[in-house]
């Protein structure tokens, strides 16, 4: 196998770590492979948040352009950040292994604060959906933007007078970089395909995907796949309110999702459950109960603000 595979990643640890997982892979079959840096548009605006910047695909559309130009062969990705929709002539390769998919709250002193109604709380995130699901459950806390990747993340909460700020537990734990100071959000739904990594490649690039097949992981698959029809079928993105989550356990697929308006004062939520066997269109489904139940509005009122 003399072809050297070129794995398009994003500059972050975090992007390298996950672009190392998929080379790792890789080089365990005998394959040849290069890592190439690039630049996204998300990593250059650090301020904007990102519901204002408003682009699907802003944190993969500079590897999409390399791959489609050439000048790579895969392009490793946060799942969550992938649009719905991937661009014409690429397609996924293989999506690895499911890591931890919920939300942390890192605290700078303690977490009494949640016990406490009439305190003012300041909480830090750069994701709509994050801040949408916080505000439904404290409406009186502050809520401030936080750009940037992890470790800036990290080093800004430090910096600023803030109660804490809210990350997801897959970034902070696969850098080595969760801090003792924090808490999983049970209660808080995930972005869909939260936790999982994607290889894509040209779709008409056979030797990627026959390189890939083998560490496709199935069940993340499915459950990713589910996810991800929910949120097509609303018609949303990684910068909208919409969040939700698919396991499989003893083979049944167990479903939930939920959509917010941007303050969390309107929420609608569904549930499924479903043989392994008749799973694939339970997301499409509940999408569409959800609609159904009023959900268009949430989304018209989301776009209108936007």
């Amino acid at each position: 196998m003399d072809k050297v595979i070129r794995i398009g990643t994003r500059e972050s640890q975090l992007a390298l770590w996950q672009a190392h997982q998929v080379n790792d892979l890789l080089t365990a079959q005998g394959y040849k492979t290069e890592l190439v840096p690039i630049k996204s548009e998300g990593d250059i605006d650090l301020v904007t948040p990102l519901y204002e910047i408003g682009v699907q695909g802003i944190f993969t559309k500079s590897l999409d352009i390399a791959l489609l130009s050439g000048r790579i062969d895969i392009a490793v990705h946060s799942y969550k950040d992938v649009p719905t929709q991937l661009p014409s002539g690429i397609v996924n390769a293989a999506i690895l292994q499911r890591g931890p998919v919920k939300d942390l709250l890192v605290y700078k002193t303690n977490t009494d604060f949640l016990q406490q109604p009439g305190y003012i709380a300041n909480i830090a995130t750069s994701s709509v959906r994050r801040k949408a699901q916080w505000l439904r459950k404290f409406p009186q806390h502050q809520l401030h933007n936080l750009r940037g990747n992890v470790n800036t993340r990290l080093q800004k909460l430090a910096a600023e007078n803030w109660d804490g700020a809210i990350f997801a537990a897959a970034g902070l734990e696969r850098i080595n970089v969760r801090p003792e100071t924090s808490v999983e959000l049970d209660w808080m739904l995930p972005a869909p395909a939260q936790g999982a990594v994607v290889a894509v490649c040209r779709e008409d690039d056979q030797f990627c995907l026959d390189a890939c097949k083998p560490f496709n992981h199935a069940p993340t698959a499915l459950a990713t796949q589910i996810e991800r029809e929910f949120l097509r079928t609303l018609m949303g993105g990684c910068t909208t309110p919409i969040s939700a989550y698919a396991y499989i356990q003893d083979n049944t697929v167990f479903f939930e999702g939920q959509i917010c308006n941007l303050d969390g004062t309107k929420f609608l939520s569904t549930s499924r459950q479903a043989n392994i066997e008749n799973a694939a269109g339970i997301g499409k489904e509940a999408a569409e109960e959800i609609l159904a139940k009023g959900g268009a509005e949430i989304v018209a009122e989301i776009r209108n603000v936007k």
